[in-house]
């Protein structure tokens, strides 16, 4: 439900409160600091919570908003949310509290596991993998990261593990989704030469018994050798949805 408040475009949302975007706001900071005393009051015995979105070009509404009881919640590259209680003990839902990462493993004919080695890093080889990208699917992902680093092209097969660790960058959790690929081409071409030292296929038995190598990377490659996984597959059952997703089963 959208309704002018204020001078305020607002928009209604599950938890009984109202959402602004950064295109509704004027572009006076005046008038911006005005209206928002106006709207708190209009709206403090009806709704729980005010959220507003304040872009990067008007950063001097942050102080304002501030000022008169709003917080931080999140944040983009070029935007921060703020909230605001009008109501004590309103639920407020978590924000992103984790990053995503994905890493993946593809083994050969020959029965040989892709493995790289990281500059920066002091561990041995390990599994291809980084960030997943904003927006960005996990099967997308898992076939990007492997060709930025080793330059084979991939086609994405199951999801065999999932990680989970805290602390992590940004004083964030980080999930770590494990997944199994399959080669479609073979030779070594690392295209980010800054991050990647060295690309190689190895024998999985050597990769296993290799001493310098740690034991995680070892159970990600011993899971992928026996475990099956989750495909991806069922998407017909959420076409109601329009946007993108992606569902994981196991096999049947």
């Amino acid at each position: 439900m959208v309704e002018d408040i204020a001078g305020f475009k607002t928009v209604l949302d599950p938890y009984n409160g109202i959402t602004i975007d950064h295109k509704d706001l004027p572009d006076n900071f005046n008038l911006f600091d005005k209206n928002l005393d106006t709207l708190i009051e209009k709206t403090k015995d009806i709704r729980n919570l005010i959220w507003i979105y304040i872009n990067i070009e008007k950063s001097d509404f942050i102080s304002c908003a501030t000022k008169k009881g709003f917080f931080f919640h999140s944040c983009g590259e070029d935007y921060i949310l703020v909230v605001k209680r009008q109501k004590k003990n309103a639920i407020i839902p978590t924000a992103a509290n984790h990053t995503l990462g994905v890493g993946v493993v593809t083994i050969n004919d020959k029965n040989e596991v892709l493995v790289i080695k990281e500059r920066i890093s002091r561990v041995g080889y390990k599994i291809p993998g980084g960030h997943i990208d904003d927006k960005e699917m996990i099967t997308t992902a898992a076939c990007r990261e492997v060709f930025e680093e080793t330059g084979i092209k991939v086609e994405f097969k199951s999801v065999i593990s999932l990680g989970h660790f805290y602390p992590h960058q940004f004083h964030k959790s980080n999930l770590y989704v494990l997944c199994l690929a399959k080669p479609l081409t073979y030779e070594i071409n690392i295209k980010d030469t800054q991050e990647i030292e060295d690309a190689k296929w190895v024998g999985v038995e050597e990769y296993l018994n290799d001493e310098n190598v740690l034991d995680y990377s070892k159970a990600i490659v011993k899971a992928a050798l026996k475990e099956e996984g989750f495909i991806r597959a069922n998407q017909e059952t959420l076409t109601h949805i329009k946007r993108d997703f992606e569902l994981f089963f196991p096999r049947d």
